[in-house]
């Protein structure tokens, strides 16, 4: 991941309302309440993300396709969200939030309208194509509003909010559309008018919030892959190496989960393909509350593990044909990305100046969900060609290694910070001995050592 590092940070400055408990120049805070409400579109959005997962049953019974077919149709998800990304945190850092999110928005309605509608491969495409496109926006825009709306004293709630908003949304979206299909009559079209409905309350909440355009516009292009300022390039190369793999293994339980229910358990029924992904989302939620006060580094080495453990679970899930087994690998697999998530925003949020967290944020993610799109596709394939029981293990063993080598990055980062503290420390006696360096050396390493200090909270 190419960092965008030449550019100063500090190059826009936006004037926020929300900037702690008094803002810049005496503004007065946004009240605490109005985090939750900018946090409510990332939420609606995501509820869109995967509400199609429990009904591609349905459309694989109607206009039939294969399973590599199917895991192509989640890829361009993944190929709308990626071409967001390239764009949407410049936009939004250099134009303001709200910019980027009512388009979005648009077109997440937009995608509705032609999954209700939908009677070929070509509409089921587009329609996950736009849906794509609007999650790029708010994961980069939407994100950085609930930065901005928090204040710079409430920088850690708003990661753990934004965070959970995304994975509560993503786990609501196939439990609701699972539930209203089996209930309620015309399954492909009641879920997108009920979501609809929610993305126009969303519409409502981006109109009234209280975040303002950038004063000035920074320099450079337009379309570029997403970076970080100079001097936090391995803030977010820790966050990918955690969070690419987790996001990757809840991204195979949402495209091949039913499939492999179907084959384990031999039943088709959408609410239970849609319960075991909110129950995947809701411990990727709940974990997230139960670990923000832990370090984040030790969030993201416990992240990594669930992933690992995660990949050892269905590989057993699928060589027993055990549905338990299955569901557990899909709760690990949850609480993997939820905690990779928090720890890469939280790096992110403790470190990038808000007027270039959307670019960050979206950096991020590009990083996670290129493995997420790639991965998944080509154990659709594998399995259409040597069986799901094979394709899965073979998914699940690549998946386990990279897991590991993120642990083993964050393991290595902890240990250079240590090193780092410890070396301040000598430091700081040599000085009480008269010995320390003078100047311009002692500055440089007492910067550095307060870098260390800083980064391994």
């Amino acid at each position: 991941m190419s960092e965008s590092g030449t550019r100063p940070a500090g190059t826009v400055v936006e004037n926020r309302r929300a900037e702690g408990p008094q803002g810049r120049g005496g503004t007065v805070a946004a009240p605490a309440w109005w985090i939750w409400v900018a946090a409510w579109p990332v939420t609606a959005v995501f509820v869109l993300s995967n509400a199609a997962t429990p009904l591609y049953v349905l459309w694989q019974r109607d206009i039939g396709f294969s399973k590599g077919t199917l895991t192509v149709i989640f890829a361009f998800y993944i190929l709308g969200l990626l071409g967001s990304l390239l764009v949407s945190g410049v936009v939004s850092d250099r134009l303001g939030r709200k910019p980027v999110l009512l388009p979005a928005l648009a077109l997440a309605l937009a995608a509705c309208a032609i999954f209700a509608t939908a009677s070929s491969v070509a509409a089921l495409v587009v329609a996950r194509l736009f849906t794509g496109i609007a999650v790029g926006a708010v994961v980069s825009a939407g994100m950085a509003a609930v930065t901005d709306v928090a204040g710079q004293e409430r920088k850690r709630r708003a990661a753990l909010l934004a965070s959970c908003a995304m994975v509560f949304g993503a786990g609501l979206g196939p439990l609701l559309a699972g539930a209203l299909s089996e209930a309620l009559p015309g399954p492909t079209v009641t879920v997108f008018v009920v979501e609809a409905v929610l993305l126009l309350t969303a519409v409502v909440a981006v109109v009234r919030m209280p975040v303002r355009s950038p004063e000035t516009a920074s320099r450079g292009s337009w379309v570029r892959i997403p970076g970080v300022p100079q001097g936090n390039g391995s803030q977010l190369a820790l966050g990918i190496a955690v969070f690419a793999p987790g996001i990757t293994a809840t991204s195979f339980v949402l495209s091949l989960g039913p499939s492999l229910l179907s084959g384990l358990l031999g039943t088709t029924s959408r609410v239970v393909a849609g319960a075991m992904a909110f129950a995947m989302f809701l411990a990727a939620t709940g974990v997230q509350f139960a670990v923000q006060k832990l370090s984040r580094r030790t969030i993201l080495a416990a992240g990594a593990a669930s992933t690992t453990l995660s990949m050892v679970t269905l590989i057993v899930a699928v060589r027993t044909s055990s549905v338990p087994v299955l569901i557990a690998s899909a709760l690990l697999a949850g609480a993997g990305q939820g905690m990779g998530q928090l720890g890469g925003l939280s790096l992110l949020n403790s470190s990038v100046p808000p007027q270039s967290l959307a670019e960050a944020n979206a950096a991020l993610n590009v990083g996670g969900y290129v493995p997420a799109g790639v991965l998944p596709v080509s154990a659709g394939y594998l399995s259409d060609a040597v069986g799901l029981t094979r394709g899965a293990t073979l998914f699940a063993a690549v998946l386990m290694a990279l897991a590991v080598v993120g642990g083993l990055v964050v393991a290595a980062s902890r240990r250079r910070a240590g090193e780092s503290a410890r070396a301040h420390g000598h430091g700081a006696g040599a000085e009480r001995r008269g010995t320390a360096p003078h100047g311009g050396q002692r500055r440089t390493a007492q910067a550095r050592a307060g870098q260390a200090l800083r980064g391994s909270r």
